[in-house]
């Protein structure tokens, strides 16, 4: 197999004559975006950047130590994101669920991908380490922050039906459990919506990345399958603790809605 084919400098300059082709087209549709747009593709490309060198000195000196210190920068600022994210306020004890959810949630499925599903060998490989914990972080982020954007709206949007059915006799949990479902359907629809467009309408970025690097399609997608496996673990897992322990922060100790 060949080797994935070097990018130079000047060809990788080229490329952000796609951000140039989207600036144009805000200007002439009069969207107020062109800030928001070069300040994103500044951050975009310093921050890579700067990963990138400092991947390339993780990988240059191999330690468990600085695996986990990226494994735990990473959780931090997936938490960080979640809560600057979401439009409306959240309480103190909400927040809490948020982050014991995120944390909890990516922590199983990533060990259990180590050491079950391609069992890295050492376990603190920084090549499979980083990368696999960050696919599964970042959409477990995604999915997190979008059952709590579903959640709080559901439960402000439906105050009546909630406290009539509290009224009626109706726990907390039944009370809520129509809304806890459409914030975990909000949650993993995303996902679902990859895996059944995955082969067919685009190649994933893992499968896209093993290939290019020269490896057979086959092991590609061995890899693919097994990393998408995870990611849908991963996210399902983190929405269903924090809804699970989320809903009953709208409700104090005699069963009644708080919002």
């Amino acid at each position: 197999m060949n080797k994935m084919m070097d990018i130079t400098l000047w060809q990788l300059i080229s490329a952000y004559i796609f951000m140039v082709l989207l600036l144009v087209i805000v200007r002439w549709r009069r969207i107020p975006r062109e800030k928001e747009i070069v300040i994103a593709t500044f951050r975009m490309t310093i921050q890579l950047v700067l990963v990138g060198y400092v991947l390339v000195f993780i990988f240059e000196n191999e330690n468990w130590i600085y695996s986990i210190l990226v494994l735990m920068l990473m959780e931090i600022f997936a938490v960080y994101n979640i809560y600057r994210r979401t439009k409306m306020p959240l309480t103190k004890n909400l927040k809490k669920i948020i982050a014991i959810a995120m944390i909890v949630g990516t922590l199983f499925s990533f060990l259990y991908f180590d050491f079950i599903v391609v069992q890295f060998s050492p376990w603190y490989d920084p090549r499979y380490f980083i990368p696999i914990a960050g696919m599964l972080i970042g959409n477990s982020m995604t999915g997190i922050t979008l059952g709590v954007s579903a959640l709080l709206e559901g439960f402000r949007s439906r105050k009546k039906e909630i406290e009539a059915a509290l009224m009626l006799g109706a726990t907390p949990s039944k009370a809520s459990k129509r809304m806890v479902n459409n914030a975990f359907d909000s949650a993993i629809l995303p996902t679902i919506n990859n895996m059944v467009g995955m082969g067919i309408v685009f190649l994933p970025g893992m499968m896209t990345g093993v290939i290019l690097s020269g490896a057979s399609p086959l092991d590609a997608i061995k890899y693919q399958i097994a990393i998408m496996l995870g990611i849908t673990g991963s996210v399902s897992l983190s929405v269903i603790i924090f809804l699970y322990f989320g809903f009953k922060t709208f409700f104090n100790k005699r069963a009644q809605l708080e919002l």
